[in-house]
């Protein structure tokens, strides 16, 4: 069964430093556009995890996401006190040079001064400098992303049932149509007979009988479109087959949906028939939705 580009999947593991999440989106791409959108992969890393999703998911604009929460004892931030230390000196400083020139203004209030020391740059330091993802716990980590990719896989073969059974009502409404065209063809025969006969009484003219049969046959053989009828069919049928028996039949498709795209718009410009000329505009309708859909199928 066919698969969509489009999916998502998520997967979560816990490291000793708190809970892992990984997320993987994907939407359809002539190519495997991998974008991994998180710092907590090292670059060593990185590489593996590319492979891993390219080898999985083949083709399509892919998005990974990596978010870590961290237990409560990694979470606490650590007061660089030393800092402290040497901003409260300044300010201290500072506020003497204040104070000697501005007697009115009074001391700083101790909590007010130290709500702002917490403020100024690198005071906060997080408790523990590590990687999140590191070669201790990269089989852990592994797991994880197969697990991601084994959801999103089932995302997209959920989505490909939903494309085949869609892709393939359009192409049967194709079909249908030719028939149609079919129950018109002869009385668009007799309009044109009818049409060529009253240009000629118009203008007065006898012509040859015989002559005029030539002719007028030649030209109706001209506006014949039993071969695109023939080869439109043909065309829906290697279709149908290709949806059918190939894994990741997306780029033929999209193929296969320009040449019947050729035979209907052949057809049209031949019709020389209203009746005819409307069916052609529902065929038409109907293949620009199957191309769509093609651009969605791996």
């Amino acid at each position: 069964m066919i698969q969509s580009m489009t999916g998502y999947g998520k997967a979560e593991t816990t490291l000793e430093t708190g809970k892992l999440t990984v997320e993987i989106k994907s939407l359809n791409g002539k190519n495997a556009d991998i974008s991994v959108r998180s710092s907590l992969l090292p670059k060593d890393k990185e590489l593996a995890v590319r492979q891993m999703v390219a080898q999985r998911l083949l083709r399509g604009n892919i998005d990974i996401f990596i978010s870590h929460e961290a237990n409560s004892e990694d979470a606490a931030k650590e007061i660089n006190a030393e800092l402290v230390m040497e901003y409260y000196r300044q300010l201290m400083a500072i506020n003497g040079r204040i104070e000697a020139e501005f007697p009115l203004t009074g001391n700083a209030d101790a909590a007010h001064l130290l709500g702002t020391l917490l403020k100024l740059p690198d005071v906060m330091d997080s408790g523990k400098k590590q990687e999140i993802v590191n070669d201790g716990n990269w089989e852990q980590v592994q797991a994880c992303f197969e697990e991601a990719l084994d959801r999103i896989c089932g995302y997209r073969s959920a989505e490909g049932v939903s494309l085949h059974d869609d892709v393939s009502a359009k192409v049967k409404n194709i079909l249908d149509c030719i028939p149609q065209i079919e129950a018109l063809e002869h009385e668009r025969t007799e309009n044109i007979r009818a049409r060529i006969m009253s240009r000629l009484n118009e203008v007065s003219v006898s012509p040859d009988k015989d002559r005029l049969e030539q002719e007028m046959i030649y030209y109706i053989e001209k506006l014949d479109i039993n071969e695109e009828k023939v080869r439109l069919r043909q065309h829906c049928r290697y279709f149908m087959e290709t949806l059918e028996n190939e894994p990741y039949p997306g780029r033929k498709l999209g193929f296969i949906a320009q040449e019947m795209g050729r035979e209907i718009n052949t057809t049209g410009s031949k019709a020389n028939h209203t009746g005819i000329q409307k069916i052609v505009v529902r065929m038409k309708d109907e293949l620009e939705k199957i191309k769509e859909q093609c651009l969605n199928i791996l």
